[in-house]
């Protein structure tokens, strides 16, 4: 099994849960976070225009709109064979070529446990 984490814009949970459902991911983790990437906390992220002149003058001289930025880090579990497929999905829903669309990281599970039934391993995540 394996851990996709996954940090994303928060206008692009909706779209991600609905097309992780598709798929057939059975759960989802979303946790609201704060951060900023290499962007360095470009207020890009929340719903207010900025003219794109202006935050490359930003960008240039080193200012930052924000310390931190509001994103969504989404956890998936899913099986070895699923990663690629559910990793290509979160690509697809959330690029959009600009600053800010996010990270993945996978990390390995070596078990899981249902605490209400005992099952352990793949059955009690899937």
């Amino acid at each position: 099994m394996k851990e996709i984490i996954a940090i994303i814009r928060p206008k692009k949970v909706v779209p991600t849960k609905e097309a992780l459902e598709i798929l057939g991911v059975p759960s989802v983790t979303a946790i609201p976070v704060l951060g900023r990437g290499k962007q360095r906390g470009i207020a890009a992220e929340l719903n207010i225009d900025i003219h794109p002149d202006i935050l490359a003058q930003g960008i240039m001289a080193g200012m930052k709109y924000m310390e931190y930025v509001p994103k969504r880090l989404l956890s998936v579990i899913v099986r070895n064979e699923d990663v690629d497929t559910i990793v290509e999905t979160i690509i697809k829903v959330n690029q959009t070529a600009e600053i800010g669309d996010g990270r993945i990281f996978i990390c390995p599970v070596d078990d899981a446990f249902r605490v209400r039934t005992d099952e352990q391993g793949d059955s009690a995540v899937l």
